[in-house]
């Protein structure tokens, strides 16, 4: 019986159990049973994620790029291909940082508890050995100086201010160029070991994988075998921890909503206050993207297609992204879609879209975006525009070969909160909504799709059937 029911629908049980546990152990008081016995589980998930989310990313991208081709016969098509899926995405992910930073959804909750979530942040660093964020505002907050005092940290104010004084001067004698150059990795062992960026792992992969298409084909093809090899191997390993999911993510709810909670179940409201925002935000950028964006775009470089004759023509498409989640099991569909009804040339339809399905991910792209600069929000931790930057090129290139990753989202969240040196097991606090937001960024992903798809063929369009 319970093998006859989808997984998401189990994994939303287990996120509905996981709120009603950890508001009964607020009010019951056992949240020190929470915390020892049921929290743990969920830390066990994200570590199994951890685990997996960065060599998968490393050997995805390398299979991505390879499954391109050689530029060299790519062609004119393929350069405006990758031209206008880079474009889309570069867009995809400026419009969530702008409508995130605009609205501030993750300001909706109340200082106090803002301010909890981020000591307990500073304390994650502290033990992570990760360079804390400052926030000058919290200096006047009397909760957070009670932390500061009760952590003995303003015995240590002068060598703190000390070591500010030598960031600073290191930071000014450093280049304008200084953040390309920490790009390239010195040692790509160190990096993946967690020493380095995630995006030195992402430039390492995206330059071995051209070096591989530009070596002999017989020398080359063990290396890709094994590469794609070693991608299916990670990828089974998410089947098996996703299979495993809703006791992980029931254990993972209840242990983020009871440390929010503590005895106050009140500040469960607050929570659902800021995802309520939070969704509202995404939903918008969402809808920016497929009903302004790409009918700008076709207005601007295909005047003669009408936005009714595209919607229309792709609608079916639409549907079956956004029941299933994904667009590879789409692509079969989009292709109809295209070919049938909006009458793109069947070589050009054959080439554009595989490549969209495995390199084209707007709607994530924006997601991530919005979703890294909300739990920064809710911690009170305010990104640079150079944190920013690297959040907008991280989501951009780790969606290389990462669309066909079951969870891809998911995974890919977590590696552009480490990106930014945010905690990774804050993606259980959108756990909530994601999946309607999964399922409409899916729709935009399969929209940009077809978009791309008729501005590469670009010719005189007919009236759909």
């Amino acid at each position: 019986m319970l093998k006859s029911i989808p997984l998401y629908i189990k994994i939303i049980v287990a996120l509905i159990f996981g709120i009603i546990w950890a508001v009964l152990s607020s009010y019951m008081g056992w949240s020190s049973f929470t915390n020892n016995w049921i929290s743990p589980w969920g830390d066990i998930f994200i570590a199994l994620l951890k685990l997996i989310a960065i060599p998968l990313i490393l050997f995805s991208v390398i299979g991505g790029i390879v499954g391109l081709g050689n530029p060299k016969d790519l062609g004119k098509m393929g350069v405006k291909t990758l031209g206008f899926y880079l474009i889309t995405t570069i867009t995809a992910v400026s419009v969530g940082l702008i409508l995130v930073n605009v609205f501030s959804p993750g300001k909706t909750l109340s200082e106090d508890v803002r301010v909890e979530n981020r000591i307990a942040y500073e304390g994650w660093a502290n033990e992570n050995g990760i360079e804390i964020i400052e926030n000058k505002s919290l200096v006047n907050n009397e909760v957070y100086k009670a932390y500061l005092f009760d952590k003995r940290q303003v015995e240590n104010s002068i060598d703190k201010e000390l070591d500010e004084k030598f960031k600073n001067r290191l930071n000014e004698e450093s280049g304008p160029l200084q953040p390309l150059v920490d790009i390239i990795p010195v040692n790509i062992f160190n990096s993946l070991s967690g020493n380095g960026s995630m995006l030195q792992i992402i430039f390492f992969a995206i330059f071995f994988g051209v070096a591989l298409l530009y070596i002999d084909k017989e020398k080359a093809k063990p290396v890709i075998s094994l590469v794609e090899g070693v991608t299916e191997a990670f990828v089974k390993m998410i089947d098996f921890v996703m299979k495993a999911s809703p006791l992980f993510v029931f254990a993972l709810m209840a242990g983020v909503v009871n440390d929010i909670a503590g005895d106050d179940p009140s500040k469960v409201l607050e929570l659902f206050k800021g995802l309520t925002w939070y969704s509202l935000t995404v939903s918008g950028g969402l809808f920016i993207m497929a009903f302004i964006l790409y009918p700008s775009l076709l207005k601007l470089l295909r005047g003669s297609f009408k936005f009714k004759d595209f919607f229309v023509g792709i609608s079916p498409a639409q549907a079956l992204a956004f029941s299933t989640s994904s667009s590879a099991a789409t692509l079969p569909v989009t292709l109809e879609c295209v070919e049938d009804n909006l009458k793109v040339d069947k070589r050009t339809a054959s080439f554009v879209l595989p490549i969209g399905a495995t390199i084209n991910m707007d709607g994530t792209s924006l997601y991530q975006a919005i979703a890294v600069i909300f739990l920064a929000q809710i911690h009170m931790i305010d990104l640079s525009l150079g944190q920013q930057m690297a959040v907008v090129l991280t989501a951009t290139l780790a969606s290389i070969g990462s669309a066909a990753i079951p969870s891809a989202g998911l995974v890919m969240l977590m590696v552009v909160l480490e990106s930014v040196g945010l905690n990774p097991a804050w993606i259980a606090i959108i756990l909530p909504v994601d999946r309607i937001l999964d399922m409409m960024r899916t729709v935009v992903n399969v929209t940009g799709d077809a978009t791309v798809c008729l501005l590469v063929d670009n010719k005189k369009a007919p009236s759909p059937n």
